[in-house]
């Protein structure tokens, strides 16, 4: 385990220097660069940062999220902002980008900054997230994401993806073209997928096509406007509104009519399907309730409350009008 003490040789400064730094003290910016560089290359994290909190802990809870312009991230912050404030912690919020090494990257970052603990909103849980958890030997909540690692909050994602598939089926469609994403997101990419899939694929006569997409929506409908060209399905089943709302967009811009030519849904809820016109059908999921419960249940880690391993939180199907019998 590497310590203070090999943290100042690799450095070339005083141990002084680097209990001074990592105490919020003032160093020169060099030394900084330099000790940054050494604790990120190590994976340092102080022995006595364990005991430091028990003697007083910090007000402060990081959360880590994979991007900015999420409506799902955005319900998620709201939530957990507003009871964190209620209980007089102070939230400090740091985006990734949806890449996995970031993440990894600001569990070490956030553990140095002395936050309480952390919420994490993961694009995956690698072995280099179990390891950090570990290390940082910080409360660690993990939201929309299984693990065994550490306690999560999550969506009954098969539940939901069961739900759409058999709407579809209701319907009478027989050609349905499924919209996903990568496998390496578990909820979304996986465990919805195989939700829809288990239902169309034991039903009798459907022609099931999948082709992985993009979440970002402009990404996405570039290649849409190409790829529904030839497309015959009369049900385009996507894995999340945002794709959705690219299906949908793209459809019109090729003449299509939504739901008389083709029939389209999402997964996620968000308030803008229901500002198209037609509106989306979709599945909304308990966004607020899962930041709210988050922010309550690190709290009760911090008191040493024990909270539940998993938690997982149902759906609503919402269907709407882009959505019709054949």
């Amino acid at each position: 385990m590497v310590t203070i003490n090999d943290i100042a040789k690799l450095a070339g400064v005083a141990k002084s220097t680097v209990s001074r730094y990592l105490n919020g003290g003032s160093v020169s910016r060099r030394t900084k660069e330099t000790l940054d560089r050494i604790i990120k290359e190590t994976e340092y994290v102080p022995n006595t940062f364990a005991q430091s909190l028990k003697v007083k802990q910090s007000n402060l809870i990081g959360i880590i999220i994979p991007r900015l312009n999420s409506y799902a991230t955005n319900e998620i912050l709201q939530s957990v902002d507003r009871c964190l404030r209620e209980k007089s912690y102070q939230l400090l919020i740091v985006n990734t980008d949806q890449d996995v090494e970031r993440e990894v990257e600001n569990l070490y970052a956030l553990s140095r900054q002395k936050v309480a603990g952390i919420i994490l909103l993961a694009t995956d849980v690698t072995r280099a997230h179990k390891e950090a958890m570990e290390k940082i030997g910080i409360p660690v909540l993990l939201l929309g994401q299984r693990s065994d690692a550490t306690y999560a909050i999550v969506h009954e994602e098969e539940e939901a993806g069961a739900a759409m598939g058999r709407h579809a089926l209701r319907l009478g469609h027989k050609k349905i073209l499924y919209l996903g994403v990568t496998e390496k997101d578990e909820s979304v990419g996986v465990l919805r997928k195989k939700g829809v899939m288990d239902v169309l694929k034991n039903a009798e006569g459907i022609d099931v096509q999948e082709e992985e997409v993009d979440f970002n929506f402009d990404i996405t409908f570039r290649f849409l406007k190409e790829y529904l060209k030839d497309r015959v399905e009369t049900y385009i089943l996507c894995a999340t509104d945002n794709i959705a709302l690219a299906a949908y967009k793209a459809s019109i811009t090729l003449g299509r009519k939504v739901p008389e030519d083709v029939s389209i849904s999402g997964f996620g809820g968000y308030s803008i399907t229901d500002l198209v016109t037609p509106s989306i059908t979709t599945v909304r999921y308990a966004y607020k309730e899962m930041g709210r419960i988050a922010a309550e249940n690190l709290l009760r880690l911090l008191q040493g409350e024990e909270i539940p391993k998993k938690i997982a939180l149902s759906g609503e199907f919402l269907p709407k009008e882009s959505t019709k019998a054949l």
